[in-house]
């Protein structure tokens, strides 16, 4: 192919296909009909962008085939495509133009093509071991403290480690993992397994290989750490004081099981869609907080949405050098480069642009109220998934605006603009400089 960066989409893009079509039998539904179509499609897209957005319950609409069918599309999506597109890169790298390597680079964190072998090992080992681990502990807690056979306790431990492995979201239970609200043996385990794969690929690797030898690790991994540790810590100490006394919430419940439940929210909206609390039921204050978390995300090349912790801190040593009047943004001891601050704000601009769009063609034609669908979009274009409980009730072309943010927000908001721009001719020339007032 011309142009190798557009594989990126399109592998996405044929993976949904597929994955429709698997789902649009009746063999893929419990009763044995057919589903609608944008169903199937919905269900198929969200689970390949390893959202965990639903239309229709997925414990009791689909049938095992149907579930099984899923897990294998969020397992792809998680990290299967995500590693291809990054080895393809890595491989390729050497005859991408700038605009593939602008693209590639947000991804893929500035991998070299050394590392092409020892990326895939980690991806695979961590794959095998982190799954296979929180897929025994979930297995043998359903089978020993719940009313589960062992054969419904290792499905239901399967699906729910490869589910929160790839940050997906999905579960098989009706409400989630609202019934094991007061279970640390339960959320715990799902909730370290995404705050890890939430970290990205070159964070991992950097840390198998340097441990905690913190002034060994490269500014990428500081920053995605110090920045991941920063938002888990601000948002559990905001849900838990925000939510201590909503008796729909936090109410009722023990401290124990009240600090258990907030410090497990405070992880879910950074990139997956589990719940333990009646999202729906939050306070404004935690919904805005929840709009925050979900648009900033997990680290970057890695089973993470939203426009990524790096992003975020980028912009924010943009400003604070601005306002400190420095000639350069920095952090622990270098400074960051022009073209990594044009793609930070390429990114954080390109998504809130999404978003607003998105949020103003949906309150236009339904009746919900903005709170719910602001909620709603974000979670859709950051991959999280969790949701107050209006996804079932949009329209049909509300449900397609959901399903294009969600594939955007998986392939990435410059992957997408690049592949779509590289047919543009480019100026041979540059225009004679003039800066307008700003601020």
């Amino acid at each position: 192919m011309r142009d190798p960066i557009r594989l990126i989409p399109l592998l996405f893009a044929g993976a949904i296909v597929l994955g429709t079509l698997a789902l649009w039998t009746p063999l893929a539904t419990a009763d044995g009909t057919q589903p609608p179509f944008i169903t199937a499609l919905f269900t198929a897209t969200s689970a390949v962008a390893v959202t965990g957005l639903i239309t229709v319950d997925t414990s009791t609409y689909w049938s095992p085939f149907g579930q099984g069918a899923i897990m294998v599309m969020f397992q792809i999506g998680g990290f299967g495509i995500m590693a291809s597109a990054s080895l393809l890169g890595l491989l390729v790298g050497r005859g991408f133009g700038l605009s593939g390597r602008l693209a590639t680079d947000v991804e893929r964190s500035r991998l070299e093509i050394g590392d092409a072998r020892s990326v895939l090992r980690l991806i695979l080992l961590v794959t095998v071991v982190v799954e296979a681990m929180l897929a025994t502990i979930l297995t043998l807690r359903f089978a020993l403290a719940y009313d589960f056979g062992w054969s419904k306790a290792l499905w239901h431990g399967m699906f729910h480690s490869v589910s929160a492995f790839n940050n997906a979201g999905f579960s098989i239970n009706s409400d989630s993992l609202m019934g094991f609200q007061h279970d640390g043996f339960v959320l715990i385990p799902v909730a370290l397994a995404v705050i890890l794969t939430a970290l990205g690929f070159p964070v991992m690797q950097d840390l198998s290989e340097h441990r905690f030898k913190v002034s060994r690790w490269s500014l990428h991994t500081k920053i995605t750490v110090l920045g991941t540790l920063g938002l888990l810590l601000v948002g559990f100490v905001a849900i838990l004081g925000k939510e201590w006394a909503n008796p729909q919430t936090l109410g009722p419940m023990a401290p124990g099981s009240k600090i258990l439940n907030a410090a497990f929210h405070s992880v879910m909206p950074r990139t997956a869609g589990f719940n333990s609390l009646d999202v729906g039921a939050f306070e404004d204050e935690t919904l805005l907080l929840n709009y925050a978390l979900m648009f900033i995300g997990g680290g970057s090349a890695g089973t993470a949405g939203g426009i990524k912790v790096t992003t975020f801190v980028v912009l924010l040593a943009v400003v604070a050098s601005e306002v400190a009047g420095q000639k350069d943004a920095a952090m622990f001891g270098r400074r960051f480069g022009s073209g990594i601050e044009r793609q930070a704000l390429t990114v954080a601009v390109t998504a809130a642009t999404l978003i607003m769009v998105a949020s103003m063609y949906i309150l236009i034609i339904t009746p919900l109220e903005m709170r719910d669908v602001l909620f709603e979009v974000i979670s859709a274009f950051s991959t999280v998934g969790l949701s107050t409980g209006i996804t079932a009730e949009l329209p049909p072309s509300a449900q397609l605006v959901l399903a294009a943010l969600m594939f955007i927000g998986r392939v990435g908001t410059i992957t997408v603009a690049t592949a779509l721009a590289m047919g543009a001719g480019r100026r041979p020339y540059r225009y004679p400089e003039e800066n307008p007032i700003v601020g």
